[in-house]
């Protein structure tokens, strides 16, 4: 479904769409209908999250209670909703050991006692480690510093389940550009391909293309765009060392740099991930650029 056919459902219908993505608050989707109609998934998101962002302290903090503990009482009973069950057990909470169990607990215990609400963490890509040392730092926070992590981490959670929910509009895309900083001079003519693996529990690597640099340094256009990109992990994989060995630039004989991959995560298939190169026979660097 799309965001316009979403906005167009009577409220009930509406409100049995998307009034878990926010844990057992509807009341946040319920104050979002009518102010539509959204021209975006992402436009959808930024409405539910500024409706979070404009209530009162004690609408946040019982948004917060609505969360369950990770790995707690609920999660052992199987009564948790089932997109909260879902991303437990993506995390490994769903099969702790009986020391990592007790672990859990007293964290929980320590957190709620000093915040009066459930340890919030947007786990779907987290591991048990990142978990555990989210939790002992967070600890050391003011309460009204945890309060605001807490709300950005429901943000978070909200986005992916939202997600997860409608179809994105098509105007995402992946570009790239590679720059020879040795010669400081476009990487024309380097080759490289692109892979994605999905966000799926045990999806395999897929190759989405293979392509060369033109004289400017890019790829004349996008690699990915418009329904083909999705949420998930990518991989750049450049042939820095064939291109400086073609070039002339001098290396050593085994190349410090043969090849250079770059892994990155697309988090909003509607939007716009361009992802530059930089790079000698020595070094390399990159960032989102835009």
């Amino acid at each position: 479904m799309r965001t316009a056919e979403l906005c167009a459902l009577p409220l009930e219908s509406f409100l049995a769409k998307v009034g878990g993505v926010y844990e057992k608050s509807p009341w946040i989707a319920e104050k979002v209908y009518g102010r539509g109609p959204f021209a975006s998934l992402t436009s959808l998101a930024e409405a539910l999250r500024q409706i979070v962002d404009d209530s009162s302290p004690e609408e946040q903090v019982a948004l917060l209670c609505a969360h369950p503990d990770l790995a707690g009482k609920a999660a052992l009973a199987g009564e948790l909703t089932a997109e909260s069950t879902s991303e437990q057990r993506r995390a490994g909470l769903g099969s702790l050991s009986a020391p990592e169990l007790a672990r859990f607990t007293a964290m929980n215990e320590a957190y709620r006692a000093k915040f009066r609400f459930p340890f919030i963490l947007a786990v779907r890509h987290a591991s048990k480690r990142t978990i555990l040392r989210a939790f002992a730092a967070r600890l050391e926070h003011s309460a009204a510093e945890e309060q605001a992590e807490a709300v950005r981490q429901v943000h978070k959670i909200a986005w992916m389940r939202l997600r997860e929910l409608l179809e994105p509009e098509p105007t995402g895309k992946l570009t790239c550009h590679v720059l020879d900083t040795a010669r400081g001079v476009p990487a024309a003519g380097m080759l490289l391909s692109l892979r994605r693996q999905g966000e799926g529990e045990g999806e395999a690597w897929e190759l989405l293309g293979e392509f060369e640099t033109n004289a400017d340094g890019r790829l004349g256009g996008a690699a990915v765009e418009g329904a083909r990109l999705l949420p998930g992990t990518y991989e750049w994989t450049f042939d820095v060392g064939d291109y400086f060995a073609a070039a002339g630039v001098p290396t050593a004989g085994t190349p410090f740099l043969q090849q250079v991959p770059l892994r990155f995560g697309v988090d909003n298939p509607e939007a716009h991930y361009h992802v530059p190169l930089l790079c000698s026979p020595w070094s390399y660097s990159t960032y989102r650029g835009s």
